[in-house]
């Protein structure tokens, strides 16, 4: 009898979800609840010897009293929590109607569709298999709806709207269908096709995952044996010419016979470390800067533990800006310098710099600050954590240990862009049992600092919440700070997507100077938009706008130039210097002894 050939008859889609090897799959089931019970282990260890309190009952109490509000709201009045279903029911009606014309064998236009560049439904089984594209578009319905009922609770403070949408946000996103083996095409295919091998490796690295971070998950971002900070990351060459509890100073060492006058100090974020500047030699600004003929300096922050509890924002001005001025100009035999600030690094310059005006201190050449704020008026998203409930609740976390732990800001940053950050991550480790992808960015993310206590109440309150530096009110040593007490000339970088330091905060700010301050715009965010080199022509800047009205209008009446931002500031250093060039300076100069190698020890430092 004739066998008949196969190859070419196309495979029903029904059988990419059915296992072909049940033994096999079998195998790998007991494997990932061998697995499973190692998480447990993992996560119930360090509770039960008293290392650490997995407690959340203060942030389940936010959420609860958060979104009671909006439901109270729409429930208070029957004629209008009927409104609220009756669109909700209108739209699942239309999408149970649009479900039966399809299995007629009829088209039918979605009744709801992703956003443009939503990447969980790209499988194409989303939209060609019905099933999956009945509950694509339900959750689409249902968490639109849900959205919009906090938009339209009338009732609400700008704050805590702003809670309510960041919460049914990030509840929309954990319960997305593309989180879930059964209700996802892809997660299912790969199941059956590699007979649960996936969840097995899955839950082996979940495990690994809980054990690293101590009984919490510590999410792999990155593939983190890829990258070594002083190896193959942070590698442009130079010394650290001091140290102190708070920081260490890096001098580069020189790519130029002559080099400027003037040298430029960064004063990076300790909320990160300083690296994201000195990524790899293609992404380095550090590097670029030293082969434009710059000396450059850079604080390396200390990763503080509780012998740092007491020092705040004050002692961060003085043993790290303060002190880093000192012996950068003592390193470098000159008078004044050219200062950076980056982030939160860039907060703690202004009031620094007001401080230095206050006190008649005029070694400051120039100022450029990139994405920092001085007005948190327009603060970014994560001023949704901070109102008095929760930073009386956070402070009493910190005072039990004397610091934050770098996970916590970890999570809500990535909790920001948890859709890009977090469930994408999720789901490829810990579902598909495969290894991230080893990105250096999403490695340095991961590479979380800690905050001392004292230090993070100083900028939550001070700066978030009561915004007093803006206000001319911030007070230290008995002296008035304000932003009007910066006469330096400002170059101040602001990103158009930034949704940590937006670019209507930044600008804002900047109307505040006292001095001759130029506002720069520029593609992309927080980080793509700072680390940008020339050669990559990537993005694009806008300069020299209107700054007498709002930013809509400074945007409408700006320059476009695209590409970096890169040579631009290198062009306005050149404006502000003496002109005077001198001879490449060795790290150290005759004032100091090399202490270690950069990156030096401090960067290296992990909890």
């Amino acid at each position: 009898m004739a066998v008949r050939d196969l190859s070419d008859t196309p495979r029903d889609p029904v059988l990419n979800y059915i296992v072909d090897n049940p033994e096999e799959f079998a195998k790998n089931l007991t494997k990932m609840l061998g697995h499973a019970n190692e998480a447990i282990a993992a996560y119930v260890a360090p509770m039960q010897h008293g290392e650490i309190k997995n407690d959340r009952t203060d942030e389940l109490t936010e959420w609860i009293k958060t979104l009671s509000r909006v439901t109270h709201y729409w429930m208070a009045d029957p004629a209008r929590a009927f409104e609220a279903q009756a669109r909700l029911a209108k739209d699942w009606t239309a999408l149970y109607a649009n479900a039966m014309r399809r299995m007629a064998g009829e088209d039918a236009e979605p009744v709801a569709k992703p956003e443009p560049g939503d990447k969980r439904f790209k499988d194409e089984d989303w939209s060609t298999v019905q099933f999956f594209d009945f509950i694509k578009q339900g959750y689409l319905i249902t968490t639109r709806w849900a959205q919009s009922l906090v938009d339209d609770t009338d009732d609400l403070d700008e704050h805590t709207r702003a809670k309510a949408a960041f919460y049914v946000k990030q509840l929309s996103a954990a319960l997305s269908p593309s989180n879930f083996i059964f209700t996802n095409p892809e997660l299912l295919r790969e199941t059956a096709s590699r007979s649960g091998e996936n969840l097995a490796l899955g839950m082996k690295m979940l495990a690994e995952d809980v054990a690293r971070g101590k009984g919490e998950l510590r999410l792999r971002q990155s593939d983190p044996d890829k990258f070594q900070v002083g190896v193959n990351m942070a590698v442009t060459p130079g010394d650290v010419i001091a140290e102190n509890n708070v920081a260490q100073l890096i001098q580069y060492k020189p790519a130029t016979e002559t080099v400027a006058k003037e040298p430029i100090f960064i004063v990076p974020p300790w909320i990160n470390k300083f690296y994201i500047l000195d990524l790899n030699p293609d992404k380095s600004m550090i590097r670029w800067l030293v082969s434009q003929g710059h000396t450059v300096f850079v604080l390396s922050w200390v990763n503080p533990d509780e012998r740092h509890a007491n020092y705040d924002f004050v002692s961060y001005m003085r043993e790290g800006v303060l002190w880093g001025v000192e012996n950068v100009l003592k390193a470098a035999a000159t008078e004044k310098c050219d200062i950076v600030g980056y982030c939160v690094g860039g907060t703690l310059l202004a009031m620094t710099l007001a401080y230095m005006d206050r006190l008649g201190d005029r070694r400051i050449n120039s100022a450029t600050f990139l994405t920092a704020q001085i007005d948190f008026t327009h603060a970014g998203d994560l001023k949704i954590f901070v109102d008095r409930d929760q930073l009386a609740a956070l402070e009493k976390k910190m005072d039990a240990k004397g610091y934050l732990e770098g996970s916590s800001m970890a999570t809500a940053f990535n909790m920001l862009r948890a859709n890009d950050l977090i469930w994408p991550y999720v789901v490829n480790n810990y579902i598909k049992g495969k290894d991230p992808f080893p990105f250096d960015l999403l490695f340095w993310n991961s590479d979380a600092t800690r905050m001392p206590a004292a230090n993070h109440k100083f900028y939550l309150r001070n700066f978030y919440l009561n915004n007093l530096f803006s206000k001319g009110e911030l007070e230290v040593d008995g002296l008035k700070l304000s932003p009007a007490n910066i006469n330096v000339p400002v170059f101040n970088v602001a990103t158009k997507e930034d949704h940590i330091a937006p670019a209507l905060s930044v600008y804002t700010g900047n109307k505040l100077l006292g001095g001759d301050a130029k506002f720069v715009l520029t593609g992309s965010g927080h980080i793509a938009g700072i680390v940008n080199p020339p050669d990559k022509n990537k993005y694009q800047v806008w300069v020299d706008g209107d700054t007498s009205g709002s930013l809509e209008h400074w945007t409408e009446t700006a320059k476009e130039i695209p590409g970096s931002w890169w040579p631009l500031w290198h062009e306005w250093l050149g404006e502000q210097r003496s002109g005077e060039m001198v001879e490449a300076r060795t790290p150290g100069g005759a004032a100091f002894n090399p202490i270690e190698a950069a990156p030096g020890r401090y960067v290296r430092m992990r909890y």
